[in-house]
């Protein structure tokens, strides 16, 4: 029964990160889309590699598969919410922390964007680095979100002992 109420701590943690970073999420986009508003959308230089950019990402990652139609908007609308159900899923049956937290991170960011599709129609990017003419893609802090998830399930899948993992032969 102890196992069972450390494991419910966990999903209370990841439920806290799921709702603090789709808040703030939600929270910077909307301060930076009034910022740069109010700049007339021109680009706000912060330091010599890093700058406020408005970018509208009607595509998936990276811009990638971007349409104007609306059966690509709903697809794009679709698909992730289903992505998000079984994430979802995979969490509330996972028993491992590292796995719940990172799946969480992940679900916040996938929501983060998803409302931006659902209230906005695209995604609101804006963070620019950049080095020598060379521009990394704009990204938000759902982006953000979503890669620290990754990084964390990559963390636990391959260095992390678990006692499940060693059951199934799966060692870090």
């Amino acid at each position: 029964m102890a196992a069972l109420t450390a494991i419910n701590k966990y999903r209370l943690v990841a439920l806290g990160v799921i709702v603090f970073a789709v808040a703030l999420d939600q929270f910077s986009k909307s301060a930076l889309i009034e910022v740069l508003a109010d700049n007339g959308f021109r680009p706000l230089e912060l330091t010599s590699f890093f700058r406020l950019v408005m970018v509208w990402n009607t595509g998936v990652s990276f811009g990638m598969f971007g349409s104007d139609g609306p059966n690509a908007h709903w697809a794009l609308i679709a698909l992730p919410g289903l992505v998000v159900i079984v994430l979802v899923v995979w969490m509330l049956r996972s028993r491992q922390l590292l796995e719940i937290l990172g799946l969480a991170f992940v679900i916040a960011g996938a929501v983060g964007n998803l409302i931006d599709r659902v209230v906005r129609g695209a995604v609101a990017d804006f963070f620019d680095f950049h080095v020598a003419g060379w521009h990394f893609w704009a990204f938000n802090v759902a982006d953000c979100a979503i890669s620290v998830g990754v990084m964390i399930l990559l963390y636990d899948a391959f260095f992390s002992d678990t006692p499940d993992k060693e059951a199934s032969g799966k060692q870090g």
